[in-house]
């Protein structure tokens, strides 16, 4: 999986926001802040990354055993298929 083409991250007033562009600037409703987890997650699917691509670099990434990593990483999925940001 990894982010739509229609999606940008950007550095907002010094927040990062997802930005819609094209089409998707219609459908996305509201805005997307992201934390320092999710703008690693956002990087790291910039690629067509597995969940156990994205939870190995994660727990390389941080200090975290690989329950919350897991859990943290399915939460964001989630949200993210949600939100139709995913392909």
């Amino acid at each position: 999986m990894k982010i739509k083409a229609d999606y940008l991250m950007r550095e907002v007033a010094g927040s990062c926001v997802v930005v819609p562009t094209g089409k998707a600037s219609v459908d996305l409703l509201g805005m997307i802040t992201l934390n320092s987890t999710g703008v690693f997650l956002w990087k790291q699917l910039a690629e067509d990354k597995s969940e156990q691509e994205l939870l190995c670099a994660l727990m390389e990434e941080y200090d975290t055993d690989e329950v919350t990593a897991s859990s943290d990483i399915s939460e964001f999925i989630k949200d993210w298929k949600a939100a139709d940001l995913l392909e």
